[in-house]
């Protein structure tokens, strides 16, 4: 990057310490991975100068040539590795996804049912402080109280009693494998749309980890990043008889031109998932991520869900004497990068909230295995244990480098 340098110092400088902070700390957060050089490189081409409104072959820009195959590229990788009829891959990211959903199927005022916030759902399932929750009426389901898992019965007699237009199933914060086949039995009791959000769980969908929603649900949304492993942005997939409803949602109704070159790098990132490679790192993290769990549980940790058949697991600190912002804080000083988090009927507030919540995505692209997550669950302890001991954090931030310096990440191996 030396034109940058040249032309931007202070830029430049701000990303070459964020280089070494992916670089020299352990990043948890469930949400963030690591891309390819290929994929980083698709994203930064000149394919960013390109203005694209419409679809291949349907464009209101000439210079199209190159941006159709790309985008169709890409489309038909993602038709085959989901085995999906119909998928839009022009949403700038989630959010705008879920909402190309809702502006497809629904008016102001109908009616969504999904998974409650403060329960592991998204802002965009029907949150109150998000457009979701403000244009529409929305209804939520919860965990149950005692198990910290969903209760499909309770799900279905919600769905019931407020007989939603579109059911949401999916989660930004939730451990378990969700039960398609279910809710699609009750998407149809209640008259439904089944939307599924797997935006967590794509990459472990992809790479054969994860049971697939796409033989039950009517539309999917996710982004491209976190397990699938791609650039910042979104795609929907649907049946075929949905699709005009959904690109017409999209463009033009949500959006004007692509980013041509995300469009390029989701489509790098989807032949990359399609590999043998890949299903095994999709394998790893589930791996990874239960022995990271069950090292916690051993050291006195409260998972929601006692345990994680996925990438992400949410911890309750309560018993810990512990809020979920001061154990954040006190980790990231100790180079383990995670979030804190509410739980399942938390008394705290939402900027303090009881609990923090990790994945194993990230860590595992660079080759962690379960010898180090257990080592990585120690010093989690460690920490939690005595959040304010800085001389702590200090020792186990030098060893957290150490431990990363044998595991370099993909993206970053000139500084090694």
């Amino acid at each position: 990057m030396s034109t940058l340098q040249q032309q931007d110092p202070e830029i430049f400088n701000l990303i070459k310490q964020e280089e070494l902070r992916q670089r020299d700390k352990i990043r948890l957060i469930a949400s963030e991975n690591y891309v390819s050089k290929a994929v980083m490189e698709a994203t930064g081409s000149v394919l960013t100068n390109k203005y694209s409104e419409g679809y291949p072959g349907k464009r209101y820009y000439e210079g199209q040539q190159y941006i159709d195959q790309v985008e169709s590229l890409a489309i038909q990788r993602a038709k085959d590795l989901f085995g999906a009829e119909h998928v839009n891959v022009q949403p700038y990211s989630g959010s705008p996804a879920n909402l190309a959903v809702y502006l497809a199927f629904l008016n102001p005022g109908d009616t969504i049912l999904g998974m409650a916030l403060p329960h592991g759902g998204h802002l965009t399932h029907g949150a109150k402080v998000s457009i979701s929750g403000k244009y529409f009426t929305a209804e939520s389901y919860s965990l149950d109280q005692e198990s910290g898992r969903l209760n499909y019965e309770t799900i279905r007699e919600k769905a019931l009693a407020c007989k939603p237009k579109i059911l949401i199933a999916g989660h930004s914060a939730y451990s378990q494998v969700l039960d398609f086949p279910k809710f699609r039995e009750i998407a149809d009791a209640c008259g439904a749309l089944l939307l599924v959000d797997m935006a967590h769980f794509a990459g472990l969908v992809a790479g054969g980890a994860h049971p697939s929603p796409v033989p039950y649900a009517d539309i999917i949304t996710t982004t491209t990043h976190k397990s699938l492993r791609g650039p910042r942005g979104a795609m929907i997939l649907c049946k075929q008889e949905y699709a005009a409803a959904i690109d017409k949602a999209v463009f033009p109704g949500l959006q004007g031109g692509p980013h041509n070159n995300t469009t390029a790098a989701i489509a790098v990132a989807l032949k990359e998932a399609s590999t043998e490679a890949f299903k095994q790192y999709a394998a790893q993290i589930v791996k990874n991520a239960q022995a990271l769990a069950a090292t916690l549980i051993d050291n006195g940790f409260n998972l929601v869900t006692g345990g994680t058949e996925n990438h992400l697991m949410l911890i309750d600190l309560t018993n810990k004497g512990v809020t979920g912002k001061v154990a954040a804080k006190a980790l990231d000083a100790a180079g383990i990068v995670l979030n804190y988090n509410a739980v399942p009927y938390d008394t705290r507030k939402p900027f303090d909230p009881s609990g923090i919540r990790l994945g194993s995505a990230a860590v595992t692209s660079r080759g962690f295995k379960e010898e180090q997550m257990v080592q990585v669950g120690k010093w989690i302890g460690a920490v939690v244990a005595d959040p304010a001991n800085t001389a702590l954090q200090a020792e186990i931030a030098s060893s957290v480098r150490q431990l990363c310096a044998g595991f370099p990440a993909p993206g970053l191996e000139h500084l090694i």
